[in-house]
């Protein structure tokens, strides 16, 4: 009979650590070896190894990660039988409310697309924290969800679909701020650009802060104060739920943008120059003036209790905000905000009966508790 194997101890193994380099190898090799640390983190140009997520050094964009799942939604979700009633209804809606709804939906539908493009084929690639990159993958899923969501109202009420997803090259109010975004989608999108250089590294700020600041920042906002007007007024109230979850989204999408912005600021001041400065303040000047314009063409007489005016001095005062936030002089001295509900909107964790449902908690799909 064969004696039976001596036990194994733990202190009979001897692992080889993974980050060992071999022996002899050139300084180069050897540092190819070395874990990641968190001083070897940075939002652009950095060295590290893109594909170890931790240790983490950005939680902030970790955390926003976290939360925009807890957040998940489906535009199926929503009924929207009572949208469809109204819709139908000659008498149901005024010739200038209906307006309000197709005007938005022809910016929206392309604008999302917009965003997730430019976050697939620009930023991400330019992008080198990890932390970072994961949030900007479920920030694409979401644009997709809002252009998902766009499609399911212009399907259920059978609307044109050739008139809505065509509105950005027909109606000028919607081309001219798609116009507007695209050089600083197609200079993130080119190939050859690539970050590393005083000049190329301004190129990615200012696109970033365009998106953050401008198109998620200050764009939506006519369209989501005029659709969630609707809701308030328990007209199109389907439509305006999926609305406020989408704004709910950009917020976050908005305030990660600025995070981003500004770490980059800190990590790289030199970018940040007077002349450069001087070059964002005409651009937030420009996409005002681009958003007053598309108030005036969305509500050529007033409706819902809004008017293009008012919309003028409340762009205003988000352009301040949006200024502030990263750290430029306000453009408006003095403007207010003529639509405190919006803020509400924006930042209660836990929402009121705005709508005819009341959600208790802005949780996942599966954990919606309906009142």
């Amino acid at each position: 009979m064969s004696a039976e194997p001596a036990m194994l101890k733990f202190e009979d193994f001897t692992p080889t650590p993974a980050f060992v380099p071999p022996v002899g190898a050139s300084p180069a090799a050897a540092e190819a070896f070395r874990r990641v640390t968190v001083d070897d983190k940075r939002i652009i140009n950095s060295k590290a190894d893109v594909n170890q997520l931790v240790p983490f050094k950005y939680k902030w964009a970790w955390e926003k990660y976290l939360s925009a799942c807890a957040n998940h939604w489906m535009p199926q979700e929503i009924n929207m039988s009572r949208d469809i009633g109204l819709w139908k209804d000659p008498t149901g809606l005024t010739e200038d409310e209906r307006r309000v709804v197709k005007r938005n939906l022809g910016f929206f539908v392309t604008a999302d697309s917009l965003a997730a493009n430019n976050i697939v084929l620009g930023t991400y690639r330019h992008i080198t924290a990890p932390e970072c990159r994961q949030y900007l993958l479920r920030q694409a899923f979401e644009e997709a969800i809002h252009t998902h969501a766009y499609q399911y109202i212009v399907e259920s009420l059978d609307l044109d679909e050739s008139e809505i997803f065509n509105a950005y090259h027909e109606i000028p109010s919607i081309r001219e701020k798609d116009e507007f975004l695209i050089p600083f989608i197609d200079i993130l999108t080119d190939p050859a650009f690539k970050t590393g250089t005083p000049q190329s590294d301004q190129d990615l700020l200012k696109s970033l802060i365009v998106f953050s600041c401008l198109m998620e920042g200050l764009f939506f906002y006519v369209g989501f104060a005029q659709i969630l007007a609707l809701g308030r007024q328990n007209k199109m109230t389907g439509a305006a739920e999926q609305y406020m979850y989408i704004l709910r989204d950009e917020s976050m999408h908005c305030n990660f943008g600025i995070d981003l912005v500004n770490q980059i600021k800190l990590e790289n001041p030199q970018l940040w120059t007077p002349v450069f400065r001087e070059e964002l303040n005409g651009l937030f000047r420009r996409a005002v003036e681009l958003e007053y314009r598309y108030a005036e063409d969305t509500m050529p007489r007033g409706v819902l209790g809004l008017n293009a005016p008012m919309f003028k001095e409340y762009l205003r005062f988000i352009a301040n905000r949006r200024c502030q936030q990263i750290g430029l002089d306000t453009l408006y001295p003095g403007a207010a905000n003529p639509f405190p509900w919006m803020s509400e909107m924006i930042d209660l964790k836990k929402e009121r009966n705005f709508f005819e449902t009341r959600v208790i908690e802005y949780q996942t799909g599966g954990a919606l508790n309906w009142e």
